[in-house]
């Protein structure tokens, strides 16, 4: 499978690494506002650069990679739909829930497979976990939390940009409480302070937030933020049920204990998300180059994008009123 290219900033860099180390896909196109970035990117995995209008056009690209700023998503997506292309963009596909909305009826008229890239869902620890309780290890689910916390802050130049913690940052927990709690939620229930970064409150964002979902059936997850843990990179799940309680734990530097008489001391937790999900990124990739050449519809899709953008859109403006939130079915 030959892959274009858009984007070719951090995440880019990842994604298009991971294609050309792939055996049977071949990274071909690179394009970058940034032509020096696509340049390198270019150079370092065989590549060649071109601009967006070329991978579209090119008949003997099969699938897109779209790793450009958000607000390029939507109108990528349905480039690459009206050329025919897979598509496999970044979360999220625009900030607008109305105007997903309108691109996956594009996606929809086209017939293109498309896949958001939700990667925690495929990190090997939470899907373990996942199995697990599909396979009734805690019977019915009563309570999920899901942690995450950032080591550092964002710049508060990006915190303009980005849509605000709970679309940029908790949008992935979002996603994830989705797909652990078996059921969608009716309600969003969210708080938030500025308590790290003076700027970020300035910029007119939270940094330090938690949020309570609702389900029909009574299923609750509480999620918990902040872009700050002098720790390191911390990213737990607790799921607790009928029968027992399941957990998956943070990823460490290492597993060297030692243990003296003050305790047993460990080594820190991985700092940051690109080493933490590096295994994600490689198995969602899978993920998608398997189901498009098996014809299937690519997990998680457009409409999980949707979903989750609709619930950050709750979360924001329940944080913003201090009103619990109905979501619409």
């Amino acid at each position: 499978m030959r892959f274009g290219l858009i984007g070719a900033g951090r995440i880019g860099r990842i994604h298009g690494g991971n294609v050309a180390q792939r055996s049977g896909t071949t990274l071909a196109l690179v394009a970058d506002a940034d032509a020096k970035a696509a340049s390198n990117l270019a150079a370092a995995t065989g590549a060649t650069v071109a601009d967006i209008a070329t991978i579209m056009a090119a008949k003997d690209i099969e699938a897109v990679l779209i790793c450009a700023p958000t607000d390029l998503h939507a109108d990528l997506i349905e480039a690459a739909a009206g050329a025919g292309k897979a598509v496999f963009c970044e979360k999220p596909v625009d900030l607008s829930s109305e105007r997903i909305r309108a691109c996956l009826a594009k996606v929809e008229k086209a017939k293109i497979p498309l896949m958001i890239g939700f990667n925690r869902r495929f990190d090997p620890n939470f899907a373990a976990l996942k199995q697990r309780m599909n396979e009734g290890a805690v019977g019915n689910i009563e309570i999920v939390t899901i942690i995450s916390r950032d080591p550092n802050p964002p710049p508060a130049s990006y915190v303009a940009r980005s849509g605000g913690l709970f679309r940029d940052m908790m949008i992935h927990d979002l996603d994830l409480a989705r797909f652990l709690l078996g059921e969608e939620p009716i309600a969003v229930t969210a708080v938030g302070s500025s308590l790290v970064d003076p700027e970020i409150g300035k910029a007119g964002d939270v940094d330090t937030a938690a949020v309570l979902l609702e389900t029909k059936s009574g299923r609750i997850c509480q999620i918990s933020n902040s872009r700050r843990a002098t720790y390191g990179y911390d990213q737990r799940i607790e799921v607790h049920g009928s029968k027992g309680m399941i957990r998956a734990g943070n990823v460490h530097e290492t597993t060297v204990e030692i243990a003296g008489s003050t305790g047993f001391l460990a080594d820190p937790v991985q700092n940051f998300f690109l080493e933490r999900y590096a295994n994600a990124y490689r198995l969602e990739l899978d993920a998608f180059i398997a189901a498009v050449e098996a014809g299937k519809a690519p997990s998680p899709s457009g409409e999980d994008g949707l979903r989750a953008q609709i619930l950050a859109d709750a979360a924001t403006h329940s944080c913003q009123t201090h009103q619990r939130i109905a979501i619409e079915a």
